[in-house]
């Protein structure tokens, strides 16, 4: 494994959103394509797992909490994930839910997909995904990973393995 050099590691809110529950609803639509033209990735380190992040408003523009392009890892999930859009719906996103963490902790909402399994399937894996799990930021490649769309693999985590 190859480890980068700003590798670092934290606790973050993890949750996920789904094909169903984008905005717009039954879309795989972005605001921050990297890689991907729409949500999506295997999770491997060189397709990695579209991922959600919140953010304030500077001058009347989206600052994010961390950058488009930013990977991470989560172990929990065995998924490389990058900054590829904004969470948060509403009439105020930039300063409820993911912009303003949970806990004191960032929160990051990984595309789940669901588009080839129902609504109620695809909730229950963004439901058993949620909550504090360790994540590296800057990851080096090279960890173990179970590639494909979240959802649609068995929504497997460590804890259910």
């Amino acid at each position: 494994m190859r480890v980068s050099a700003a590798e670092q590691s934290f606790t973050a809110y993890v949750t996920g959103y789904s094909y169903w529950d984008n905005t717009p609803p039954g879309s795989a639509a972005i605001a921050r394509p990297v890689i991907h033209r729409r949500a999506g990735g295997k999770g491997t380190y060189k397709d990695p797992v579209t991922i959600a992040v919140g953010y304030r408003l500077v001058g009347g523009r989206a600052r994010l909490q961390f950058p488009a392009g930013t990977r991470f890892y989560l172990p929990h999930l065995r998924r490389y994930a990058i900054v590829e859009d904004i969470c948060g719906d509403g009439p105020n996103p930039e300063i409820t839910g993911c912009a303003r963490g949970s806990g004191g902790r960032p929160w990051l909402d990984i595309y789940v997909d669901g588009s080839r399994v129902d609504v109620d399937k695809a909730n229950a894996c963004m439901n058993r995904l949620t909550g504090y799990h360790e994540v590296i930021v800057n990851p080096g490649s090279g960890y173990p990973v179970t590639a494909g769309a979240i959802a649609e693999s068995g929504c497997n985590t460590t804890k259910n393995r």
